[in-house]
């Protein structure tokens, strides 16, 4: 009887010790609300990637505090201000800003935080205007080898943007979808960015089978030894680009070694994530100090998180 005690008072101990997923919600929770009130502006990486990330636990029947959302719902909700925000300093790409905030945006709408898709479809327009004649996003640093958590680079840009149009109507803005994935699909699968993103872009295309087969034998060849990736084969592994490659495996078929390759990436998050709940920054060239990159890298880390907990 003393034994089952003990075992019982054991197992109802580490029920009760947070997940990783709700450590990371309840740093967001606080980070998410505090850039507006202390900077009166709204912020890409606290308003939207980090934003995204809490209305995604949202949506999964995570608790997430009311009032860590309620002022960025109301910025959302209003995308003909967007432009007018004031914040993210001179070098501020609005053209991106209009991206990424869009894209909590149609999380919040998923989620249910904001029922009224009125916004969402204003923002889906604004955001066609936005589009290249070829069927990109271009934004400030479309040059850069890869993307980072916060200014993401053409490619996420680019399926960021087609994602918000097809949840804010996949047939009125089908022409612009169509003109974002060939564009999308055209590009060679040569970083591990290019591979989430290729996997992401033709998940449920079955004539893309080969594409997205090569897509994921990238991912298969860049896990690192300690379950992670980074932007490229054999570099170290990055929190950023671990939780973009876990969102793409997450939309694959469970298969086992699908989710090999998701438990694996799950341990190495877990392991750098910090005793605060976020994860520190991915920076490119790697080991710069940055508070923007730190949230959109802990946004990025918490989506994944979420979206491969049940595989776990």
């Amino acid at each position: 009887m003393l034994a089952l005690a003990v075992a019982a008072g054991a197992s109802a101990r580490a029920g009760d010790r947070p997940t990783p997923e709700r450590r990371a919600v309840a740093y967001l929770a606080r980070e998410v609300p505090r850039w507006s009130r202390e900077n009166r502006c709204f912020s890409c990486h606290n308003n939207g990637d980090a934003a995204r990330a809490l209305y995604a636990a949202l949506a999964r029947s995570m608790a997430v505090p009311a009032d860590a959302l309620a002022d960025t719902t109301r910025w959302l909700s209003r995308p003909d201000g967007w432009d007018d925000n004031g914040g993210d300093g001179p070098f501020s790409d609005k053209r991106l800003a209009r991206v990424q905030f869009a894209s909590a945006l149609a999380s919040a709408v998923s989620s249910g935080a904001l029922p009224d898709r009125a916004a969402l479809r204003l923002a889906a327009a604004r955001l066609v205007e936005d589009q290249s004649a070829d069927g990109s996003w271009p934004i400030d640093d479309a040059g850069a080898a890869v993307g980072s958590p916060a200014s993401y680079g053409r490619p996420l840009a680019t399926l960021s943007a087609r994602d918000t149009l097809r949840a804010a109507g996949p047939e009125r803005f089908r022409a612009a979808i169509d003109r974002a994935e060939c564009w999308l699909i055209a590009r060679p699968v040569n970083t591990m960015l290019d591979a989430s993103v290729a996997l992401l872009t033709v998940t449920n295309r079955r004539e893309w089978t080969a594409f997205r087969l090569r897509a994921l034998e990238r991912l298969r060849a860049g896990q690192s030894h300690d379950g992670g990736w980074g932007p490229y084969v054999n570099t170290p592994s990055e929190p950023f680009d671990t939780a973009l490659a876990l969102l793409a495996l997450a939309r694959l078929d469970p298969s086992d070694e699908v989710r090999t390759l998701i438990i694996r990436g799950r341990a190495f998050l877990v392991a750098a994530q910090a005793p605060d709940g976020g994860w520190p920054e991915t920076t490119r060239p790697a080991g710069a100090a940055s508070y923007a990159q730190r949230l959109s890298t802990t946004g990025w880390a918490t989506l994944a998180l979420v979206a491969t907990r049940a595989r776990d």
